[in-house]
């Protein structure tokens, strides 16, 4: 399986239920990556997008404790192993873990592959992703050349699970 976040200085991922900044480079990059794959997020990711929409042209899993919770074109489970259950269904290469915290903390352990967009800036924050570089399970195995969009520069990095 694999995992795709956008990260700070400090593995900051968001605020306030919001990206910490939008670089089209990365939306692209993201959009290229999981188009036509399963996407696996927790309500509130889900909630953040325009409309409160599933990704179109995705299969898009969405894990919620709410029992009633449902939203159409996405599947909704309630719980670990109800998500484990339904990801049987797909080939785990297809697979991308996208948000937001809770989710990656939970579903990183049983990801190889992390697509992570390093953006050199610090912002405040109130979620994170956990910090890779500081994981010996995790390596780099790709790196682009630095981007630059108006004064931040990024790096898309790809990290892998040593096996």
């Amino acid at each position: 399986m694999n995992i795709i976040a956008a990260v700070d200085r400090n593995w900051a991922i968001g605020k306030n239920n919001s990206l910490l900044v939008s670089i089209p480079a990365d939306m692209k990059f993201f959009r290229q990556t999981t188009t036509g794959k399963v996407v696996v997020m927790g309500r509130k990711t889900l909630e953040s997008f325009p409309n409160g929409l599933p990704l179109k042209n995705r299969t898009n899993i969405v894990l919620s404790s709410r029992e009633d919770y449902s939203v159409k074109d996405a599947v909704i489970v309630h719980s670990m192993e109800e998500l484990s259950a339904e990801l049987e269904k797909y080939d785990t290469d297809d697979i991308y873990v996208i948000g937001g915290e809770s989710i990656y903390r939970q579903l990183l352990p049983v990801c190889s592959t992390a697509h992570i967009t390093k953006i050199d800036h610090e912002y405040e924050a109130d979620a994170w992703f956990p910090n890779l570089d500081e994981d010996p399970e995790w390596h780099i195995t790709a790196d682009s050349d630095e981007q630059t969009y108006f004064d931040l520069e990024y790096r898309f990095l790809k990290y892998e699970r040593v096996q």
